[in-house]
C-alpha cells in the first residue's frame, strides 16, 4: 500500500509540473526579438525606444501599486493585480530584449568597447530584475537610467551595420 500511495504522489505531482508548463507556456507573452539569420536589418534606436517606453510602464505601474495598495474594495484589488502584472511583464520584456537582441546580436566581441557595452546590457538586466522583485518607483526609474545609457550605442542616426 506505501508503494502505491508513493507512486500516485509521483504521478499526480508530475502532471501538476506538467499543467503548469502547459499553462505558463500558453500564457507566456510571446518574445519580438529580431530574427537571429544574419539578415542586417536592425533597428536600434527604436528597439532602445522601445525599452524606454517599457520602463515608463513599469513607473507608471509602480505609482499605481502605490496608490492603490491601501484600497480593500474589490475593484481597486484587480486594478492592483493587472499593475502588477503588467510591471512584471514589461519589465521582463526588457530582459529579453537585451537578451535576444541586443547581447546576441548587437554587442560583439569584436568592437573596441565590447566589455563596456557588455556592462552597460548587463546593468539594464539587472535593473529589469529589481524593478520586477520590487514595487518601489526607485528600482523602477534605475531601470529607464540603465537603458538610456544605451542611447550612445545607438544613436538615432546611426546607419544599419551588421
Amino acid at each position: 500500500m506505501h508503494l502505491a500511495s508513493l507512486l500516485m504522489k509521483t504521478f499526480l505531482k508530475r502532471i501538476a509540473t506538467l499543467t503548469l508548463t502547459a499553462l505558463s507556456l500558453t500564457i507566456a507573452p510571446n518574445a519580438s526579438a529580431h530574427c537571429q539569420i544574419p539578415c542586417g536589418i536592425y533597428a536600434d534606436a527604436a528597439e532602445v525606444a522601445s525599452l524606454i517606453i517599457d520602463a515608463d510602464t513599469v513607473i507608471k505601474a509602480c505609482h499605481m501599486i502605490d496608490e492603490l495598495s491601501g484600497k480593500t474594495d474589490l475593484q481597486s484589488a484587480q486594478q492592483l493585480v493587472r499593475w502588477v502584472t503588467n510591471k512584471e511583464a514589461h519589465a521582463q520584456a526588457v530582459i529579453e530584449s537585451i537578451s535576444n537582441y541586443f547581447l546576441t546580436q548587437r554587442v560583439k566581441a569584436d568592437q573596441e568597447d565590447y566589455a563596456a557595452r557588455l556592462v552597460d546590457h548587463h546593468a539594464v538586466i539587472v535593473a529589469a530584475m529589481k524593478a520586477k522583485q520590487n514595487t518601489s518607483v526607485e528600482y523602477a526609474e534605475a531601470l529607464k537610467r540603465a537603458i538610456t545609457v544605451l542611447e550612445e550605442y545607438y544613436p538615432s542616426k546611426h546607419p544599419n551595420h551588421d
